[in-house]
């Protein structure tokens, strides 16, 4: 068991991306969300690194990794949103449209509430 929730997500950031907890410096916290499929809720952090990490994906947790400039995030028109039936009133579901790349559900959420406190909207 984890002693707190920083502690928590610097374990599962090396668990799924191999990056060493002792090379990030924790810049601050997002708010916790709930997941819809599997009804975790995650404690999201932002994390600064003195460079480009090496990235050692495990298999089984990572599908995939890319990276994605923040000028690319905030451009017009590739954020999205849905309104979908979950079996919730009203759910939102976010999306980024990138190159290559869609980025839905939890992590696009993550995403959303990040880039809000960077260009300060609620």
């Amino acid at each position: 068991m984890d002693d707190s929730l920083v502690a928590a997500a610097l374990r599962e950031t090396h668990e799924e991306i191999g990056i060493d907890p002792g090379e990030v410096e924790i810049a601050g916290e997002l708010d916790t969300l709930g997941t819809v499929g599997s009804r975790f809720t995650i404690a999201p952090f932002v994390g600064l690194l003195e460079g480009r990490p090496e990235l050692s994906p495990d298999p089984v947790e990572v599908v995939k990794v890319f990276d994605v400039p923040l000028a690319e995030l905030l451009a017009d028109g590739v954020h999205s949103e849905e309104e979908w039936e979950v079996g919730l009133p009203d759910f939102t579901i976010q999306f980024f449209e990138l190159e290559d790349e869609t980025v839905w559900g939890a992590t696009a959420r993550i995403l959303t509430r990040f880039l809000a406190h960077l260009v300060d909207t609620p």
